[in-house]
């Protein structure tokens, strides 16, 4: 039981450094990090129930609404706002990089709960390294898309285009990894391939953030 504890929080513990590391300029407190990660945790019972109470409903139970709306769309949103009302409105929140690092951290407490509470019904190395692998990271790689565009928000007079934004693209990144999975359960490379490739595109949109600080310092 030990081992698939830790199994189940080590990824998220993980992609949090790497992903905090990642901050070219002054670290941000720990505090507030930490405080968006147990956030994040926070809101996977209510909306655990929420998903509940659309099965026994028997609503939204075919792939596509399922994949978009039970669960990407109604997780993304309320993380989206956590991370507003909790860390975007403070002045600490402050320069392109930080909507990344809130957002993986919100997203990232979700994850490691969920994927605790998961493991512990299945028992299951094996399900831990693939959680680790997919839903894990997805949900890191979702929130930096998110918290790119939160970042932007910050510094634009389209704000509020940007936090439409911040939502929208989360939404649809992961409901088109839920989709994949909903139609291919038994195969594991589609969903595999999708995860590489977003990536790729976060690699390129923590690039993006850190340059636009660095530009943003110069002057």
């Amino acid at each position: 039981m030990i081992a698939i504890a830790l199994s189940a929080v080590a990824p998220g513990f993980a992609l949090l450094s790497y992903f905090y590391l990642r901050h070219e300029l002054e670290a941000e407190p720990l505090g507030y990090v930490i405080r968006s990660f147990v956030a994040g945790a926070i809101l996977v019972f209510p909306i655990m129930f929420i998903q509940y109470a659309f099965v026994e409903e028997g609503v939204l139970t075919k792939p596509f609404w399922k994949a978009y709306v039970a669960t990407a769309l109604l997780e993304e949103f309320f993380k989206w706002f956590m991370i507003y009302y909790t860390i975007y409105i403070h002045k600490v929140f402050d320069d392109y990089y930080d909507g990344i690092l809130y957002a993986v951290a919100c997203s990232l407490g979700f994850a490691t709960l969920e994927n605790f509470l998961y493991l512990w019904v299945y028992d299951s190395i094996e399900m831990a390294i693939w959680r680790a692998i997919l839903p894990v990271s997805g949900h890191a790689l979702f929130a930096v898309a998110m918290g790119f565009c939160l970042g932007r928000a910050k510094h634009s007079i389209h704000e509020r285009l940007w936090l439409l934004i911040a939502v929208v693209s989360a939404t649809l990144l992961h409901g088109t990894f839920d989709f994949i999975l909903l139609l291919e359960p038994d195969n594991k490379l589609p969903a595999v391939l999708y995860i590489s490739i977003l990536w790729m595109v976060a690699l390129l949109l923590v690039r993006a953030a850190n340059l636009s600080n660095r530009r943003q310092y110069k002057e």
